[in-house]
């Protein structure tokens, strides 16, 4: 990816936003368990990994009936470039009598860019506890990114095109932080944090398509709490930032469209490698969905903000 033109595009309205995400997420079939898409930019130097898992979570649902995805294990190969399509390959490796298995390859030039395995599972009751919600103030009483974000810029001065307009892009996603944190002028501070999210648009009444919206969501913000005791963040000029694996188990159906918690705890980082963990609640205090994720964190003196190659 270049970095970005003096010419800006028309920004889009919310609803053009979530239209084109579902856009993205709704893959061509193109044979009998083979699937392509395409990516949207926003604003890194590859395609974003959310969007590669939820789309490899489309194509695996796609080959499943009467069942609904309970987990996702990934790990990410290679950077995708955006200006070529994904095509994705289903392994139907098994189909139990309660549980069916998938792998999914996400193939770019000929070479895997990701491999997901995700298991499905037929409606069942059962025994049920939960992790209490954190206590947090309301989503209400919190300022959206989209406010904090000009405040951030402006504390920051100088601030690279590409940063900015990574920044300032109008995602699908609206966040609200419980603890807001400048990632252009990072602190030192503790490795959690808790952030309030929902897609800003109504949504059909389809739980697959939550969930794969889910699944999406779920990779924003992990890599950046292992962060934070380190006062570095993914815009550190100095460090080589990357997503490596990402796991995601699916405990209750929720709507994406409302608000719904994600707090975030990172127990270790070394060897160039954070780990970050997240639990994600509705707003009646419901444990939704669990999800980890391992991080490269590579100090580096190469003046490349967020670069991507591992």
């Amino acid at each position: 990816m270049t970095d970005s033109s003096t010419q800006t595009p028309p920004a889009l309205t919310a609803e053009q936003v979530l239209a084109d995400l579902i856009t993205v997420l709704d893959l061509e079939t193109l044979e009998v368990n083979l699937f392509r898409g395409v990516s949207r930019d926003l604003g890194g130097r590859s395609v974003f990994g959310g969007q590669v898992i939820g789309q490899a979570m489309v194509a695996a649902s796609r080959t499943v009936e009467g069942r609904t995805p309970h987990s996702l294990h990934a790990y990410f190969l290679l950077p995708g470039d955006m200006a070529a399509p994904i095509v994705y390959e289903v392994d139907r490796i098994r189909d139990g009598g309660s549980f069916s298995a998938r792998r999914v390859q996400a193939i770019q030039h000929g070479r895997p860019i990701l491999s997901m395995i995700a298991s499905f599972q037929v409606p069942e009751d059962g025994l049920t506890h939960q992790a209490p919600m954190p206590e947090v103030p309301p989503p209400e009483l919190l300022k959206n990114t989209n406010v904090l974000i000009p405040e951030w810029l402006a504390a920051a001065g100088e601030v690279h095109p590409r940063i900015r307009a990574s920044l300032t892009r109008h995602p699908a996603v609206e966040f609200r932080p419980v603890y807001p944190w400048n990632p252009l002028a990072p602190d030192v501070t503790q490795p959690r944090q808790a952030i309030w999210f929902r897609i800003g648009q109504q949504l059909p009444d389809d739980p697959m398509l939550h969930r794969c919206l889910l699944a999406y969501a779920s990779d924003f913000n992990l890599i950046g709490t292992a962060l934070r005791p380190h006062g570095k963040s993914w815009y550190s000029p100095d460090m080589q930032v990357a997503s490596l694996d990402h796991a995601l188990w699916f405990h209750r159906d929720a709507r994406v469209d409302d608000w719904l918690l994600y707090s975030m705890d990172s127990p270790s980082a070394q060897s160039a490698r954070g780990m970050a963990r997240g639990l994600i609640y509705d707003r009646s205090g419901r444990l939704i969905a669990s999800v980890a994720q391992e991080g490269l964190m590579r100090h580096t003196e190469t003046k490349h903000a967020g670069a991507v190659k591992a």
